[in-house]
């Protein structure tokens, strides 16, 4: 599995001299990996670039320069890459209103698990594949689910080949309190191909 190693991380001082121009970068890489699921769902795709920004960033604000420190971040973070058979995201359901939001992560109580990603083939399309959610921890209650989860979505080979062949990409949500479908665009497909072995 591709891992992030402690010696390729940037000192803070050397984080703080090429910041700007670093996130600069990462956020132009992100906007080819993020995937708005309807109004309400955002999935931002990880890689060993989303997720070393995220390293850089924790160990910038936590002031951590210490090895223990330094190695407790990678342990967080490093299972976030995806390791060449998945994709890894980070889901957000995102309603501004405080009152809005609360009463809607009631109602979408179990989303996590009906998000899916369906690769197209020659003879119409592969089955969906449906998030596998929150491996790290629970994110949801007996009153709402988060309105932050980490899925995974395993692909078999064949759906891997077809991707790196330029075969279309969906990805949606099958909720009954949400629904949702996006045929993702070719340079986002090209950008999340490019994470398969």
């Amino acid at each position: 599995m591709p891992q992030i190693a402690p010696d390729s991380l940037l000192s803070l001082e050397a984080y703080a001299r090429e910041r700007n121009s670093y996130r600069s970068r990462v956020i132009a890489h992100k906007k080819l990996r993020t995937v708005h699921a309807g109004e309400h769902v955002t999935l931002i795709f990880e890689d060993e670039q989303t997720i070393r920004y995220q390293v850089q960033e924790m160990l910038r604000i936590e002031r951590i320069f210490e090895a223990e420190g330094i190695r407790g971040e990678l342990e967080a973070y490093n299972p976030l890459i995806p390791d060449g058979s998945n994709w890894k995201a980070t889901m957000l359901i995102e309603y501004p209103e405080p009152e809005e939001r609360r009463q809607r992560l009631a109602e979408l109580k179990g989303i996590e698990d009906r998000v899916w990603v369906q690769v197209e083939s020659t003879e119409g399309k592969f089955e969906r594949v449906f998030a596998i959610a929150d491996e790290d921890m629970e994110r949801e209650n007996d009153e709402k689910t988060s309105a932050v989860h980490f899925v995974r979505f395993e692909l078999d080979e064949k759906m891997r080949v077809a991707l790196k062949r330029g075969n279309g990409l969906s990805v949606g949500i099958d909720h009954p309190n949400y629904r949702a479908s996006v045929q993702i665009a070719p340079e986002v497909r090209a950008s999340l191909a490019s994470d398969l072995a």
